[in-house]
């Protein structure tokens, strides 16, 4: 059996203090190649980026699920297409040692999909704010409800099969990639699993949640996203 090829897509807004650790924590030989997605960053992201020695690409529209789409963009552009897709933040946050527990359902051909669980995994406090919780909490109970489908997280720490996820035909620029992704996944039928993965304080502060006016855009374009596609 020929060994799958494995690229990493990392979208990245102002993570230079970030970048260097999770690039050096993905576990050598496992990948084929490493895509950072620079979203306009203003500090020096993609330097640290390149000398860590991952392929380093510009999205000029704002927002995560925009720069997670120009990395599939890269792909669609290889002449030989990954077989597998992993997205991991460029926070630290995330454990990319991890890698191999959301590769192997893929391998041993028991998943389409990989989400890498915080809620069954250990979390170190204040990792997550309460918002964050709840926003999960009420998403995944969303998603069993309309779609049929069991989830206890939307983590941002995920592997897909690449002809899968091509097949979703994502969409959402901003906030509503991760949930966009799970429920399109249950419609078309693909086989999803979660692992428990362990989390950690981010380093620097998040757009998102670090805010309230970012909270409050998240839940409610996650919202908007679950019953968008109902």
């Amino acid at each position: 059996m020929k060994q799958p090829k494995i690229v990493v897509i990392i979208p990245a807004f102002n993570e230079e203090h970030g970048i260097g650790n999770v690039l050096s924590e993905i576990p050598a030989g496992l990948v084929a190649e490493v895509v950072v997605v620079d979203n306009n960053s203003r500090d020096r992201t993609s330097a640290v980026a390149r000398q860590a020695g991952a392929t380093v690409l510009g999205e000029p529209r704002q927002g995560y699920g925009a720069a997670c789409l120009r990395g599939i963009a890269y792909c669609r552009q290889m002449p030989v297409p990954p077989d597998v897709v992993v997205f991991l933040d460029a926070d630290h946050s995330d454990y990319p040692e991890e890698m191999s527990l959301l590769l192997r359902p893929i391998f041993e051909e028991s998943a389409d999909l990989v989400i890498g669980s915080r809620a069954l995994g250990n979390r170190e406090r204040g990792s997550m704010t309460v918002p964050q919780v709840f926003g999960n909490w009420l998403a995944t109970g969303l998603l069993r409800g309309l779609y049929g489908v069991r989830f206890t997280d939307l983590g941002p720490f995920r592997a897909v099969r690449y002809a899968h996820l091509l097949a979703m035909d994502m969409q959402d620029t901003t906030y509503g990639w991760t949930v966009e992704m799970q429920l399109k996944a249950a419609k078309l039928g693909h086989k999803t699993r979660e692992v428990p993965v362990r989390y950690r304080r981010r380093i620097g502060y998040s757009k998102i949640s670090g805010t309230v006016k970012g909270t409050v855009l998240a839940g409610y374009k996650i919202l908007f996203t679950i019953f968008k596609y109902r």
